[in-house]
């Protein structure tokens, strides 16, 4: 069975990429090949393809920018780092100038994907020996695009290769819907000339990562327009319904022809959730679509996973903990199987199994370390690391377990744990919400959708007619089954890399940020005896509320009163100052002076 993974920072192809930023989108890519003795043959695309596979997609190399303890942790409500988000605390200003990939000025890459656009057709083979390459392309420009839309929303629409004398170098920005409609048709092409699972070369996408690309950024920005319909964010006369509906029917296709995709396999392995995303391999795991792989003997390692038994200057919130179910799924605010808690052990018990198997517990099962030198036994969790260095404290008392590898070996210098990209189970959340979104969810969609993922974690099904109205419902204003649905995403997604543009695209900072501060486990847990005096005096010295709940950022001057996210404002990013200097027909993003 094929599946596909990328070595990560490979030299595959001897054209150096550069980008500038007052020039930005008219430079030819620099190479040591010309022109005339290159575009020959079908390889050729592919040797040029692979480099956008390297400089886009996140690298554990990359450490802490995205999936596992990264966005959670860098401007949402599921995760809290040692030093807060500025932007959550509404106090970005605008920069004279930026680079890097999510600058605004930085526009190298689309150059260099447009300048493939303009040359492949050079190549004299037949259409069917390049198309998959073209596809590629096409995927790495709406990657490309969806990033730069998600910080600025309305931007330029480029497609060829710029010179410094072509008129669009000073063209104004498009309405984002306008943009999103580019991607789309990106994507679609990409879906068309993309080769199914089966047929695909390893290391490559596919047509159904293409899908699910398509699916979630089709999802983004319907519920943006939804729910940002009537401010400065929205879009003028459109609820988002077509991108729903786009969602749906694209997320349904491939659910229905998954091309070999699906869940994996949990069978009953309680820690099997956990294990699904700690593998250095996943060749023949059906669930991860995409992912990057690593070989210490090509040099390609990380350092990823030395944080990762420790609390990685990160914990998980309370917020997010209160969110699991009980195993008779029902909410904590009603189940009678809730024991509170008092200690970590109480918060796991009789939950959702996903819960203990993505935070550490002290119940003698969750392993630091193992394989260890010299035949030493197991190291198992005891306490978090409130008292090491910043860098790898604990800060909630609610540890993240989700996507460590204990291997002795992983934690060294370098490791090679697989990064996952795409996996299966976020078409399936997809197509549950744009359902649910549109008015349309049956019950024949829930059990193919959540139920599956609740199944196969042992959990009670989700049904439509008899949904339990939770008295702590996250989103008020919100019908019970659509908070359902986002549960069970922040759930099964939670520590992914999901929530920050989750809270953006459904406009609920102002429910879930402003005004507040993200709580930690009960603190009285380690001030008790038997827990080793330097636990138990650096927990003492973590603020706490008039609850007992460890309260990092009660002390930082800035959060006072909570986080103070501007809601007319931060939603989007502010373009630097010499870019509105250099095309006076962009203007700024609302509420920025």
């Amino acid at each position: 069975m094929k599946q596909i993974h990328l070595y990560s920072l490979v030299a595959l192809f001897s054209v150096i990429f550069t980008g500038c930023q007052k020039d930005f989108l008219d430079r030819t890519p620099e190479t040591n090949i010309s022109d005339a003795d290159y575009w020959k043959t079908s390889n050729d695309l592919k040797l040029y393809a692979n480099n956008f596979y390297n400089n886009l997609l996140p690298n554990y190399n990359g450490w802490g920018s995205i999936g596992i303890y990264g966005l959670d942790a860098d401007g949402s409500d599921n995760m809290i780092y040692v030093t807060y988000n500025s932007a959550m605390n509404g106090e970005r200003v605008i920069p004279g100038s930026g680079g890097g990939y999510g600058a605004y000025d930085d526009w190298s890459m689309l150059r260099n994907m447009n300048y493939f656009m303009a040359n492949y057709t050079k190549v004299t083979e037949p259409f069917d020996n390049v198309k998959t390459y073209v596809g590629e392309a096409l995927f790495f420009r709406a990657y490309f695009y969806f990033s730069k839309l998600k910080s600025f929303g309305d931007l330029p629409w480029v497609s060829k290769p710029l010179e410094t004398s072509s008129p669009e170098v000073y063209n104004e920005r498009l309405p984002r819907n306008q943009i999103v409609d580019s991607i789309l048709q990106d994507l679609d092409l990409a879906v068309s000339y993309l080769p199914t699972k089966a047929q695909a070369q390893p290391s490559r996408i596919t047509k159904e990562v293409a899908m699910l690309f398509l699916s979630r950024i089709a999802l983004f920005e319907g519920t943006w327009e939804k729910y940002h319909q009537g401010t400065v964010f929205g879009v003028s006369g459109s609820d988002g319904r077509k991108y729903l509906e786009k969602a749906a029917a694209v997320s349904g296709a491939l659910l229905t022809t998954s091309g070999g995709y699906g869940l994996h396999d949990l069978g009953d392995d309680p820690y099997g959730y956990w294990k699904l995303f700690n593998k250095v391999d996943y060749t023949g795991n059906n669930e991860i679509m995409l992912w990057r792989a690593f070989n210490i003997n090509l040099g390609l390692g990380h350092r990823w996973h030395r944080y990762t038994n420790t609390g990685a200057g990160r914990g998980l919130s309370k917020d997010l903990v209160d969110a699991y179910l009980c195993k008779d799924g029902l909410p904590i605010g009603v189940s009678s199987l809730y024991k509170g808690d008092a200690t970590l052990q109480d918060v796991v018990t009789d939950r959702d199994p996903r819960l203990r198997q993505t935070m550490y517990v002290n119940d003698g099962e969750h392993v630091v370390t193992n394989n260890r030198p010299n035949g030493l036994a197991p190291a198992l969790f005891m306490y978090p690391t409130f008292e090491v260095a910043n860098e790898n404290k604990s800060i909630t008392g609610y540890q993240v377990y989700k996507g460590h590898n204990p291997d002795y070996n992983q934690q060294q210098d370098q490791g090679t744990t697989g990064q996952i990209i795409f996996r299966f189970a976020e078409g399936l959340l997809i197509y549950a919400e744009a359902r649910a979104e549109l008015g349309l969810l049956s019950q024949d969609d829930l059990d193919k959708t959540v139920n599956l993922l609740r199944k196969r974690v042992g959990m009670p099904k989700l049904m439509l007619g008899a949904v339990t109205t939770d008295p702590n419902q996250e989103f008020k204003d919100l019908s019970p089954i659509l908070n359902e649905i986002r549960r069970e995403r922040r759930v099964e997604l939670a520590a992914e890399g999901y929530r920050a543009d989750d809270l953006y695209r459904w406009a609920a900072m102002d429910e879930k940020i402003i005004g507040k501060r993200q709580k930690g486990a009960k603190r009285q847990q380690w001030e008790v005896p038997g827990v080793p005096e330097n636990t138990a005096k650096a927990a003492k010295n973590l603020p706490i509320d008039d609850k007992g709940y460890i309260d990092f950022y009660q002390n930082v001057g800035g959060l006072k009163n909570g986080f103070q996210f501007n809601k007319d404002r931060d939603y989007l990013s502010p373009i630097p100052v010499d870019q509105l200097t250099l095309n006076p027909k962009i203007k700024q993003n609302p509420g920025w002076k």
